[in-house]
């Protein structure tokens, strides 16, 4: 079955255990970029069997990830435990057709079983008369179980090594493996795009599809990602989640373009595709078999392309919506200077607080920059800006241009003393946009402060 068919139905289905990783926004935005692209449905299917941990916050942090990386859904979501009905009815026909049956035999049978005769053949049950016992569904003793892999391939798995494997409980609660082949089949999911941890469970869904009689969906399993080390993502390599991206100042925009890279591309070099881009050239068949490296270096230099590229308004209204604040005009200005450094959201507001703030004096910052000829710098730039009517950064760049010169001085001798004098700190936006940002008055002000501080306390050793 083709991907680009109108009717293709995906299913995205996680586990309400955690927050979502940035590995399941992978498989979220794969499965979304494969229905808007075809024209077809995504179904969103929480998978909430584990009753102690899916809890209803942590459904909500999936939906509210989802929502914040803008991926939609036609179906759902759907609850899994909410479907138990189905299940037992699918359950009853393949006792029924002895698809499966009731085994006699108890944990400790099982486990005799497999110590005499070894991991490499697969362990046939005893059938209970009473029904009593856990279900199992019959595996044939030969052949293979073939998985026809959009991305890995055909994968063969020998029905001889398979057991027949227990769809449900005792008391009639079903299994995951039953489970998902059961929904996969009534809600008419025809391609599976999933991580390859789930591999090893395609051979039991579709001996489940098989045994209903349901012709089984295509699989894409998609390999895992790595950290920078090579290692299995997780914390240690950084934000891991998407709430933590969220956190940290990322761009939706951009967090969609960098997770579509991992482990896929359009074919040439470019990097920046709007969601447009990867609607239209996203294909899972073209997602590579080797495991792909989260570096999230990577993902900042990224979002600070994006974040360069916004229209200042859109810009502005990202920035106050992450601190809470309301557009205004002076936010609108303070925002225009740092456009060019911030490469996250969480970057701007340190850059542009002195404008909204006394500044809090970094000491080291002070230690560090107010040497001796920290003193004639501020004098003679205090004096220059004095002298200025307009206080545009072009006029305030004329004004203090020449001074590093005339001090015989570097310019970053004359511009970082100013720079902590007005900020309290040693990073901020340029130094001839600050100054004009700040305006005459204050700029002056805090220049003046800076110069009494160095009048009355010693100066440092240069």
């Amino acid at each position: 079955m083709s991907i680009s068919e109108k009717d293709l139905r995906v299913r995205f289905a996680p586990s309400p255990t955690g927050a979502l990783h940035v590995g399941g926004a992978r498989t979220a935005l794969y499965n979304w970029l494969a229905a808007r692209h075809s024209g077809g449905k995504l179904v969103l299917r929480i998978e909430d069997t584990d009753l102690e941990r899916s809890t209803e916050a942590n459904v909500r942090q999936i939906i509210e990830a989802l929502e914040w990386l803008e991926l939609d859904w036609d179906e759902g979501p759907l609850s899994q435990v909410a479907r138990a009905p189905e299940h037992a009815a699918a359950l009853q026909r393949l006792l029924d057709s002895g698809a499966a049956y009731h085994d006699a035999a108890t944990a400790d049978d099982v486990r005799a079983w497999k110590n005499e005769h070894g991991a490499g053949k697969g362990y046939r049950g005893i059938p209970d008369p009473d029904g009593s016992g856990a279900v199992r569904l019959r595996v044939p003793a030969d052949g293979d179980t073939v998985v026809d892999d959009l991305i890995r391939g055909e994968v063969r798995f020998p029905n001889a090594s398979q057991d027949d494997f227990v769809i449900a409980r005792a008391d009639g609660s079903v299994l995951y493996n039953f489970a998902v082949a059961v929904d996969d089949a009534e809600m008419g999911i025809t391609e599976v795009i999933r991580g390859d941890d789930h591999l090893s469970n395609t051979p039991k869904q579709l001996l489940v599809l098989g045994a209903l009689g349901v012709e089984p969906p295509r699989y894409a399993h998609v390999p895992l990602l790595h950290g920078p080390d090579g290692k299995k993502l997780s914390k240690r390599h950084g934000a891991a989640s998407v709430q933590e991206l969220r956190e940290a100042g990322y761009l939706a925009s951009a967090v969609r373009n960098y997770v579509a890279l991992l482990g896929w591309g359009p074919g040439d070099d470019e990097t920046l595709l709007d969601t447009a881009e990867l609607i239209a050239r996203f294909r899972p068949e073209d997602v590579g078999r080797s495991s792909a490296v989260f570096d999230e270096k990577k993902l900042r230099w990224m979002n600070g392309r994006y974040m360069r590229e916004m229209d200042l308004d859109r810009y502005t209204e990202a920035v106050a919506t992450f601190e809470g604040r309301k557009v205004d005009e002076r936010l609108r200005v303070a925002c225009m200077i740092a456009q060019e450094k911030a490469q996250t959201l969480a970057e701007v507001w340190p850059l542009i607080r002195f404008l909204f703030e006394e500044p809090v004096e970094d000491e080291k910052a002070w230690r560090k920059t107010m040497k001796d000829h920290a003193t004639s710098a501020l004098t003679s730039a205090r004096e220059a800006l004095a002298g200025l009517e307009s206080f545009e950064a072009a006029g305030v760049e004329a004004a203090l241009e020449p001074i590093p010169e005339r001090l015989n001085l570097k310019p970053g001798k004359v511009y970082q003393p100013i720079r902590v004098a007005i900020t309290g700190t040693t990073v901020s936006p340029g130094i001839f946009e600050s100054v004009a940002a700040l305006g005459k008055v204050e700029t002056l002000d805090r220049i003046d402060s800076a110069l009494r501080r160095l009048a009355t306390a010693p100066e440092p050793a240069a």
